[in-house]
């Protein structure tokens, strides 16, 4: 169970039937879904982590945590979009991070710090070796992202041994069809802010994005093998907490 408090915010896990309905109507007004709350058939098999605003007691951020094994992988989110076969061989507990969402009246960045935070103390207790997920661009065009996608290209392509191949219908294959020299003062404007994070950390990301149209996104998948971040990103991370 997460339990910390950093500042005006703290971070714990959804316990009962009514905090993990606050979270699914947080991620429904997040995504713009018509829908009061976002179910699916994962929820029930995750940690739901929860920000909240310890002055009104309100949710401001949420995500979830889905522990695997590689002999695990064909059963998480991603995979319903990637074809992760390679990920079999990982040797080490995985979680999928996902859902990930902060209300968008919310501009403090100390609520992604102490998401991180949460995180990584979850990573810890967890002996977690690999931290995975689903990236998302708001949006599925492309022409706003060319500069973030060339710099994905160029610097943070998965490992040939894990990364994942096409399965989604709907692709744009970056890493095949772009041939610019980003701009990086643009593509950094235009990186999510998670995946920033991810990137910092070491992060690595599909040679495609999956255009989702239900969710209304570009997304790539993130992975961030726990034992390649740099210590000095670790212990930063840790004293979030």
């Amino acid at each position: 169970m997460i339990a910390l408090e950093k500042g005006r915010y703290r971070a714990c896990t959804a316990s009962t039937p009514r905090e993990l309905d606050a979270a699914q109507r947080l991620r429904a007004r997040c995504f713009g879904l018509k829908a009061l709350r976002d179910v699916d058939a994962f929820d029930i098999r995750c940690a739901h982590i929860l920000i909240l605003d310890r002055q009104s007691d309100s949710l401001v951020c949420t995500f979830r945590m889905l522990d695997l094994t590689g002999a695990d992988i064909s059963g998480s989110y991603s995979a319903q979009y990637y074809e992760l076969s390679a990920l079999e061989a990982f040797d080490g507990r995985m979680v999928e991070m996902g859902r990930f969402c902060i209300a968008p009246e919310r501009r403090d960045p100390d609520i992604l710090r102490i998401a991180w935070a949460a995180m990584t103390e979850y990573v810890d207790a967890n002996d977690v070796q690999l931290l995975f997920g689903c990236s998302s661009f708001a949006g599925t065009e492309t022409a706003h992202y060319l500069d973030a996608f060339a710099v994905l290209k160029a610097r943070h392509l998965a490992p040939k041994r894990w990364l994942p191949r096409v399965k989604a219908p709907n692709v744009f294959r970056f890493a095949a069809r772009l041939r610019r020299k980003p701009d990086l003062k643009k593509a950094m404007i235009h990186m999510p802010p998670l995946l920033r994070t991810y990137l910092m950390m070491g992060g690595w990301v599909s040679d495609h994005a999956v255009v989702d149209r239900q969710m209304n996104t570009l997304h790539v998948f993130t992975g961030v093998e726990i034992g390649a971040i740099p210590a000095a990103r670790k212990r930063l991370l840790r004293a979030l907490g």
